[in-house]
């Protein structure tokens, strides 16, 4: 059966280079001033996506990102590896937005592409950690959701069967298309990008990546398939109110990159009386029991 995949993915700061001016004076994240990268989970889930595709003929896989006219790349990144299309959210309404605000533009986003069969995410960005998008686009949609997953087994009847993760193990759950899938980092690593498709795609762009007198513009025009979809707050018929920081009610207080330093050290021979003592050491300070 032929589907229609959206793939939730952000681009986000590269949280591991965390320095003094990470943070705005507004309490929000200063993404100028940190490199950009394809959020890690969201690959996971593009290769489920791609992984799909390969096993329905006809499926189509495209991805859905918001953020400022830079978060292109990562839609190119997409169809480097197999994507069919990209759609980014761009607006300065959509600016400083938190979870909530996020899933509202994303859900309103997936209404305006319509008849999609499976939207899949990573479980979480690296700069939030929160896990709270892809259930919250589920709710917004009213779509059934399934989290932690590690692997799509099979799409077969209008049902998808998963693999998940859970405390204590493994379990493997069947649920009815339309459906939200979040998927664990510790899931298949994404392909890597295809010579063919860089040399396809590389002058792909949205609207606010290319000046008047680019020569991205003649190209573009001669070959139709390098216009990345661009929408704004309006092309989506968005509340302005629930987007961007108007309807964020979460506020960030401070990031920070914490290192952790061993204060002291201690070394071990293979000796009983070594593997011994270290034992009744963590038994001693409640580190095991």
């Amino acid at each position: 059966m032929s589907l229609k995949i959206v793939v939730l993915a952000k681009q986000v700061p590269d949280t591991r280079n965390v320095g003094k001016d990470a943070m705005t004076a507004e309490g929000t994240v200063n993404r100028a001033a940190l490199p950009a990268i394809f959020n890690p989970e969201d690959l996971n889930a593009l290769e489920q996506a791609l992984r799909i595709k390969e096993q329905n003929p006809g499926t189509t896989v495209g991805l859905l990102t918001m953020g400022p006219p830079r978060a292109g790349e990562i839609i190119r990144e997409g169809l480097y590896r197999g994507a069919d299309t990209g759609w980014l959210l761009t607006d300065r309404l959509f600016a400083g937005a938190d979870t909530l605000a996020t899933s509202y533009a994303l859900a309103t986003a997936i209404k305006k592409i319509g008849d999609v069969d499976l939207v899949i995410g990573g479980r979480q960005a690296i700069d939030g950690d929160t896990a709270q998008v892809g259930p919250q686009v589920a709710q917004k949609l009213g779509l059934n959701q399934v989290t932690y997953a590690e692997e799509i087994l099979k799409i077969e009847n209008g049902k998808a069967t998963i693999r998940r993760m859970i405390d204590g193990g493994v379990e493997v759950v069947e649920a009815p298309l339309p459906l939200v899938v979040t998927v664990n980092g510790s899931a298949a690593e994404c392909r890597p990008q295809n010579a063919k498709l860089v040399m396809k795609y590389k002058y792909a762009a949205c609207p606010l990546e290319v000046a008047e007198d680019d020569n991205r513009k003649a190209l573009r025009e001669e070959r139709p398939y390098l216009n990345l979809i661009q929408w704004s707050v309006a092309d989506v018929d968005g509340d302005p109110s629930q987007c961007g920081m108007s309807g964020s009610p979460t506020k960030v207080k401070e990031v920070q990159s914490i290192a952790f330093q061993a204060k002291e050290s201690k070394t071990l021979t293979g000796a009983d009386a070594d593997i011994d003592g270290l034992i009744k050491e963590l038994l001693n300070d409640k580190i095991i029991g």
